[in-house]
């Protein structure tokens, strides 16, 4: 399996893609977290909420500023690295290839997993580190006191996080092996989670009762409802606390569990061709 695990690591590092991917979520994050709300700030627009504006964007608020876009915009980034991390075995034809070799389908599944847990902590690592810069910075240019928030919050909200990411990369692991590829399970995934969880949450859940209670059980809500739950602001897209933060985090390490087994049992017992 460790062989397995280093190979994929090596594969991931050297995959264009993964950087590229990388280097859009945090510039995802650092312009709709930060720079575009300070925009609004410093000109003005904000109006009579200025100060809560500016409020919102000090390192107080690190933890919420850094996990809030994980449930939707940055969390489809995490569900395109894994489908390209699995699914691309099947568009490559290398399968085949790969597991004549020796190594039996488990111990390759297994590293794949091991490396995007990797690749999926470091990118919340990576948005932390972001966050906490760009908000020094803003409290420095506006002669604001900089107070963090306990170290035991910031490992809290990166374990929140690094669970969020994963229940969108295990998705995205699930679509790839269940469709055997990479185009069409990114866009499956995308739709669903750009399109399908808002519409249920803005329009059917507003409306009708049962809508309301059926989106406390998805993985979209509940990954919300945990970035609440630890400070992410309610205009973010995706954030709502539809149920407590407790509640959520079992949920979404449920999906996790559920997702990861299921693929694994499918691509253990189905032909890989």
């Amino acid at each position: 399996m460790w062989a397995s695990c280093a190979a994929e690591a090596v594969k991931l590092l050297r995959r264009p893609g993964t950087w590229l991917l990388l280097a859009v979520a945090v510039v995802l994050s650092l312009v709709f977290t930060y720079l575009v709300p300070y925009a609004a700030y410093a000109d003005g627009s904000a109006g009579v909420r200025s100060d809560r504006a500016l409020d919102a964007l000090l390192p107080a608020r690190l933890v919420g500023n850094s996990i809030g876009g994980l449930p939707v915009f940055l969390g489809a980034i995490c569900l395109i690295l894994a489908v390209l991390t699995v699914g691309s075995e099947y568009a490559w034809g290398t399968w085949k290839t790969l597991l004549t070799q020796g190594p039996s389908r488990l111990s390759v599944y297994l590293g794949k997993l091991l490396v995007l847990a990797a690749a999926t902590l470091v990118l919340v690592l990576t948005l932390f580190a972001v966050g906490a810069l760009t908000s020094l910075l803003i409290a420095g240019a506006q002669a604001q006191p900089v107070h963090w928030p306990a170290v035991g919050d910031v490992a809290v909200g990166i374990g929140a996080g690094w669970l969020i990411s994963m229940v969108w990369a295990g998705f995205g692991v699930l679509l790839a092996v269940l469709l055997r590829g990479v185009a069409l399970p990114i866009g499956l995934g995308l739709v669903w989670l750009l399109a399908v969880q808002n519409l249920l949450a803005g329009v059917a859940a507003p409306i009708l009762a049962w809508v309301a209670e059926l989106q406390k059980g998805l993985p979209g809500p509940n990954a919300g409802a945990l970035a609440a739950a630890l400070g992410a602001g309610p205009e973010t897209p995706g954030v709502a606390a539809v149920v407590g933060g407790g509640q959520a985090a079992v949920v979404l390490a449920g999906y996790l569990l559920g997702f990861v087994l299921l693929a694994g049992a499918y691509l253990h017992r189905r032909d890989i061709l």
